[in-house]
């Protein structure tokens, strides 16, 4: 009979690279307090690395040796586990946008889930809780413009709606508009008046 770390490990290793593993979802192994003793071995070992409360990733191996997954990796794999909607935040969405020169220092992503740090290698990663306005159009061209109009402000958006209105698609310009009824007044303002200049 394998032993419970043998069977953890034999478990990640079927799981895509990079891949999240809930000591919640390996209770089908062995009791809680087993699975939590074994995930800790297996992390003291450098077999699995711990990410947060209850959240395990297997390292990555690559030529060079053995790293972390990608936060990319990390926060995708997080959020088809937990079923959560995770996406970059305002600072990062204008950055990317080209409405903005600053690049952020942290790594800070909004989530529908609590707000919580993730330890990925040696990143931090803040997960914030957002409204439910800013999530509405998740990981699409426009989600993103709306998360870097919420960043930008009252004061900016107008300005910024005319240079997205340029950059971005067409049918994705159309999808801010559509979504416009979900976001706050200032800001559902600023998009009709673009839609219509």
């Amino acid at each position: 009979m394998q032993h419970l770390s043998e069977q953890i490990m034999a478990h990640a290793e079927q799981l895509p690279e990079g891949a999240a593993l809930a000591a919640k979802g390996l209770l089908h192994l062995g009791s809680r307090a087993g699975v939590d003793q074994a995930l800790k071995r297996l992390t003291e070992r450098g077999q699995l690395i711990r990410a947060g409360r209850g959240i395990y990733m297997r390292p990555v191996k690559g030529r060079f040796g053995v790293r972390a997954p990608s936060i990319d990796q990390a926060i995708e794999a997080l959020a088809a586990q937990r079923g959560e909607v995770i996406v970059p935040s305002g600072a990062a969405a204008a950055n990317a946008l080209g409405l903005t020169t600053q690049v952020p220092i942290r790594s800070v992503y909004f989530t529908s889930g609590r707000s919580r740090t993730l330890s990925i290698g040696k990143q931090e990663v803040e997960l914030r809780h957002a409204p439910r306005w800013q999530l509405v159009l998740a990981n699409r061209p426009s989600g993103q413009a709306v998360r870097a109009l919420a960043w930008l402000g009252p004061e900016q958006a107008e300005g910024a709606l005319k240079t997205l209105k340029r950059k971005i698609p067409g049918a994705s310009f159309s999808e801010l508009v559509a979504a416009a009824p979900q976001f706050p007044t200032w800001l559902a303002r600023a998009v009709s008046r673009a839609a219509h200049s």
